[in-house]
């Protein structure tokens, strides 16, 4: 049973380590993501995502 998305759900909750876990999910996995949307994810989580993805992908900036 995949979770959905809770309307309503403030941005300071969305940003956090559960979000982190996420993008590291995907990235372990092999799951391509878009160049621009690795940015986004940059903009948003700052260092964190940036060591994230630069340990499984190499392209953030």
């Amino acid at each position: 049973m995949k979770n959905k998305s809770t309307p309503g759900v403030s941005r300071e909750q969305r940003i956090s380590d559960e979000g982190l876990a996420r993008l590291e999910k995907q990235l372990q996995r092999g799951i391509r993501v878009n160049p621009q949307v690795l940015q986004q994810w940059v903009k948003c989580y700052g260092e964190a995502a940036s060591l994230i993805i630069k340990k499984y992908d190499g392209s953030a900036e």
